[in-house]
Parts: structure tokens; C-alpha cells; sequence
């Protein structure tokens, strides 16, 4: 049997609800968002529909159903019970008034439906399976809410404040096409969903002036998004990320961020490897003095694209704020005029210890945790290797393999006890993730005998003890 999904308005239309049980409050709360006119027809009645009869919100009638309660002036009703006889009486008389009817849960006795939702008005999404597999509907509601932001109604709102104005300005419907595509995918539509129309309006009417203008050639304001990708596993980036990903012109990557997650994107977007190469297990603990050129051929690259009205996705392992230069990316692209959406991301250390099953904070072992980068492990004299070697704090090294044995000397020759608990966790939360537990004393030989070389994280600290293998 086949439904056509059809939106109806029922302001004011009367509609008839055969049942007053928990089935029956689900339907009539879609009826009362509706503005419907709404007539409760049952011997019982809940007191959830006695509260909303007590609030002037729908009339009850306590009494069994009778088909001359059936009139043709009914837009619809609804027979929730689970009484297949009353429900196929209710029917009978609906179809005989020319009535839409549906008898909850029973499609053979339905001339309409009702659908799961997603309801983020004024955008409503409706799905069906035609009465085969309810739950099954459901679940898929939950998919699409899952990759919808709460708000995303709020960019609708803004759509409405311009669609005069851009049919006035852009006359043609590909223009306008194009515009709306583009206003989607913005900073405007960022701070619409975020509650800020104003600021929105502002942004979205500084892009349409830009692509109506003779001066800019017609190119639109771009969007610039540096996303923390997190430490591996795809399904660890938050549904802001993944919506910008699926919304991005060019997407620039590096080499801690999973492929996988450039699966999300579009199938005509740009993608850019820009992963910077850095020191190797078995070469000196020093970063090749070109590692500062490519950062700037980065940014160079970031800004470019916005500058040809792009939306740009920097996607970047872990959190761009922590060990990921994103800073300095943010600073380049702000001095260039562009505005910058911020994502965060999963940072190794929290993915890491959270997969290898150790607590970085643990009651009477461990109050603070301490994130440090070995790249700079050359430069001991910077370093409070005392404070570091802490015992009631849990101690993080991002990068340090290449050092490993070195910073591990420095911990011990400053007081940290040779046997204190440690880990390395290469790979972390990756399919081939590997957990190596030792000592302060043992990690590097351990290391080196298996052999790691993936990107790793250290955990010093009491709290290793408390990973279950």
C-alpha cells in the first residue's frame, strides 16, 4: 500500500480522536501543534486528557463511539484503541462520511498515516514506511536528527528575512540558487543556528551586497572552518564538524586526520593533503627547519581558497588548539579579512587514555593531568622537569617518541621514581590501536623493541596502574 506524505493544515479544522489512552495523548499533541479543533470521543479518559480539557485546549466527550458522531464537516480522525472492532466500526464511518481516518497501527484500516518526524520548524521531516515498520521509521528519525543541528529552523527564520531582497537583487533563479547554497553554508548560517539572527542578517546582507557588486566581480563571501578531525576514529567528530564537512568547497587535511572522514564530504569537493613532515623514530630530536615554511604554505593556502569564495575546511588531527597550530592559523585568516568557525576536536591524550582504559584524573592518585610536546625535548633548560615528575599529577606527552629515551632520563635524573607506571599508546583510537605498558624506566627499551613509529602519546602517573588489559 502506498502513502503520498502530504502537509496539512488543520488550523482550526475539526478533528475527531476515537480513545483517550497514552496512544491517543501522542497524536493529539501533533493536533494541537497544528492548531487543530479537537474532539476526544471515550467511556475513560486519562488525566492527561482531562488536563488539556480542563485547559480549554480540546473537548471531551465521555461516552462510546457512535457513527452518528461521524459528520462530513470532520477533517480527520483518529482511532486509537485496541479494539480492532471499534476501530473497524470508526473506519466504516469515516469512509461512508468521506472522512480521512487512521486507525493507529493498522495500515489496512488508514486512508492516511501518521509519519515519524523530525521536527525542527519550520523545517519538518517526515518518514514512512508505509505502515510496514514503524519502529524501523523511527530509528531512521533518529539517524537524520543525529546530523541535524537544533536550530537549524533558525537558518530557515533568516531565509524568510532575506527572500525578498534577493529576488529583488539577484533576478535570476540560478543567482538565486547559487546564493541561497552558498548563505547555507556561511559564517551567517553559523551564527543563525546559534541564536544570533541579527548578527546573521548582518553577515547574510554583507554577502549578498559582495555577490551583487560589480567590484568583487560577483564572488561570494566565503566561510573558514578549522575542524578538530579528533585522534583517528571517524565517529569521534561532533555533528558541527561533520555538517561543515558535508558543506565544504575544499577541504585541506593532514596526516593524523582519518581518511575516512573525508568520505563525509561531498563528492565534488577539493581535497588537499597539506600533512607536515616532521622528525623520525632514529633521527635527532629536532624539527627540519622547513617545518615553518610549511605551516605558511598552509595558511597560504587556507586563505587563498577563501579568497576565490570558497568554504574552507581545515581539518586537523586531535583539537586544533592544543598541539595543532591552530592558533596561528586562526590569527593569518582573521588578518585577512575572513571570519573563522571554530570547531574543537577530541584531543589524543582524552582519546588516547579513554581507548587504553586509563583514568587521567583518579581520586587520591591524580587531581591535575600536565600536556606537554616532546618535540622541544632538546631544550632542557626550558622545561621544569621537577614539576613535571609530580607524583600526584598524571603527566601527557604528545610527540614523543622521537625523544623518548631522553625525556624519560630527565624525569628520572629530577626525582621521578624509576618504577612510577607508564604507557605508550600508538595509533590511539584506530583499528591498530597498541597499548605498551611499563616504568618511567622500561617504556623506551619497550618501545623500541616493538618497533612502534605511529603517531603515540606517554601517560606517566599512578593512574596507569588502573587500566584493566
Amino acid at each position: 500500500m502506498f502513502f503520498l506524505p502530504l502537509y496539512h493544515n488543520l488550523a482550526g479544522a475539526r478533528c475527531l480522536v476515537i480513545g483517550a489512552g497514552t496512544t491517543a495523548v501522542r497524536k493529539i499533541r501533533w493536533l494541537l501543534r497544528a492548531e487543530a479543533d479537537i474532539e476526544v470521543i471515550s467511556p475513560d479518559v486519562s488525566p492527561a486528557i482531562k488536563a488539556l480539557a480542563n485547559a480549554g485546549k480540546l473537548k471531551v466527550t465521555t461516552a462510546v463511539f457512535d457513527p452518528g458522531q461521524v459528520t462530513p464537516d470532520l477533517r480527520l480522525i483518529i482511532s486509537a484503541t485496541n479494539n480492532r472492532d471499534v476501530n473497524r466500526f470508526v473506519y466504516d464511518a469515516a469512509i461512508k462520511a468521506g472522512v480521512l481516518v487512521n486507525c493507529v497501527d493498522q495500515p489496512d484500516l488508514c486512508t492516511f498515516i501518521f509519519p515519524a518526524i523530525v521536527d525542527r520548524s519550520p523545517i519538518l521531516i517526515a518518514i514512512t514506511s508505509m505502515g510496514n515498520a514503524p519502529t524501523l521509521a523511527r530509528v531512521v528519525r533518529g539517524w537524520i536528527e543525529a546530523q541535524l543541528s537544533p536550530n537549524l529552523g533558525k537558518l530557515a527564520d533568516l531565509a524568510r528575512s532575506l527572500r525578498d531582497r534577493v529576488k529583488i537583487e539577484l533576478p535570476s533563479v540560478d543567482a538565486r540558487k547559487a546564493f541561497w547554497e552558498t548563505l547555507f553554508r556561511s559564517a551567517a548560517a553559523e551564527s543563525a543556528m546559534q541564536g544570533n539572527l541579527g548578527d546573521a542578517k548582518t553577515k547574510a546582507e554583507a554577502m549578498l551586497t559582495a555577490t551583487t557588486s560589480t567590484e568583487t566581480g560577483g564572488v561570494p563571501q566565503a566561510s573558514v572552518a578549522l575542524i578538530g578531525a579528533g585522534p583517528g576514529d571517524p565517529e569521534l567528530i561532533t555533528l558541527k564538524a561533520l555538517r561543515l564537512i558535508q558543506s565544504a568547497d575544499v577541504i585541506l587535511y593532514d596526516k593524523l586526520a582519518n581518511p575516512a572522514i573525508l568520505d563525509y564530504a561531498r563528492r565534488d569537493a577539493e581535497l588537499e593533503f597539506v600533512g607536515k613532515q616532521g622528525p623520525k623514530p632514529g633521527s635527532p630530536p629536532t624539527r627540519p627547519d622547513n617545518r615553518g615554511n610549511q605551516q605558511f604554505s598552509i595558511n597560504d593556502a587556507i586563505i587563498g581558497h577563501a579568497r576565490a569564495g570558497r568554504n574552507v575546511v581545515r581539518l586537523k588531527g586531535g583539537d586544533p588548539f592544543i598541539y595543532g597550530r591552530g592558533g596561528e592559523e586562526m590569527e593569518q585568516v582573521l588578518e585577512a579579512g575572513f571570519e573563522v568557525i571554530m570547531v574543537p576536536g577530541i584531543t589524543a591524550a582524552l582519546g588516547a587514555a579513554s581507548y587504553a582504559g586509563i583514568p587521567l584524573t583518579y581520586r587520591n592518585l591524580s587531581q591535575s593531568v600536565r600536556f606537554v610536546t616532546g618535540h622541544r625535548v632538546e631544550n632542557v633548560v626550558n622545561l621544569d622537569w621537577p614539576e613535571m615528575g609530580r607524583r600526584d599529577q598524571t603527566l601527557v606527552i604528545y610527540m614523543g617518541l622521537v625523544g623518548l629515551p631522553t625525556i624519560l632520563a630527565k624525569l628520572i635524573e629530577h626525582g621521578c621514581e624509576v618504577e612510577r607506571p607508564a604507557a605508550l599508546i600508538e595509533n590511539a583510537t584506530w583499528p591498530e590501536q597498541r597499548v605498551i605498558v611499563a616504568t618511567v624506566s622500561t617504556l623506551a627499551d619497550m618501545a623500541a623493541a616493538a618497533e612502534v613509529t605511529g603517531p603515540s602519546v606517554v601517560i606517566i602517573g599512578d593512574v596507569v596502574a588502573k587500566r584493566k588489559s
